[in-house]
């Protein structure tokens, strides 16, 4: 009994040795053969076009605005005064002065006398009282230096108050004077009072 069992395990053995021996001689033989080509797949060629980009501005004009069917109000006028001002006991009347008002004839300034007015700047008309239709008047007081020029103007009076005070500022810091001179010296003359009208021509 053991010699057959020996036997037949000797004959199954072998028939598996030969079997692993064919599989090995089929797996080099596929491993020696060329592989196969596949299909071959052409991808195109993208290219992209050359452009040019051209920036365009916009170079129109504006319609020019259509011309009011009115004509623009005419310039107010302004009078200025200068009232009588007491200065050491001499009442000096200064004469009514409009815009570069050029007294001729008041001699040298190296000769003695009392300071009298050269130019007197007409004030700018303030818009809002033009608009509205306002009138009214400032007196201003200043001091003559000793070259005939305006200092430290601020206003006394005003009709109505704080609606030309500061037109009537700006015109009299402008104003030139012949200086009072005593002894050949010029001196200041503190005090001086101005009164400007405003009033809107018909």
């Amino acid at each position: 009994m053991s010699a057959i069992r020996l036997f037949l395990s000797a004959c199954f053995a072998v028939g598996i040795t030969a079997c692993l021996f064919a599989l090995m001689s089929y797996l080099i033989y596929m491993n020696e053969s060329a592989p196969n080509e596949g299909k071959t797949i052409k991808i195109a060629d993208i290219t992209m076009p050359q452009t040019k980009i051209e920036t365009q501005y916009d170079t129109q004009k504006p319609d020019k605005p259509e011309e009011p069917d009115t004509p623009p109000p005419e310039q107010p006028q302004m009078e200025m005064e200068t009232p009588d001002a007491d200065m050491s006991g001499i009442n000096i009347a200064a004469p009514t002065a409009q815009t570069d008002l050029n007294v001729a004839g008041v001699g040298g300034f190296g000769g003695d006398g009392e300071y009298l007015p050269i130019v007197k700047v007409q004030p700018v008309y303030p818009r809002r009282a033009l608009q509205r239709g306002i009138e009214g008047y400032v007196i201003v007081e200043f001091t003559v230096t000793t070259n005939g020029s305006v200092r430290d103007p601020v206003v006394i009076e005003a009709n109505p108050p704080n609606i030309f005070d500061n037109a009537a500022v700006k015109a009299a810091l402008k104003f030139k004077y012949k200086p009072r001179v005593i002894d050949g010296t010029p001196i200041e003359v503190p005090g001086v009072q101005n009164k400007i009208t405003f009033a809107i021509a018909d």
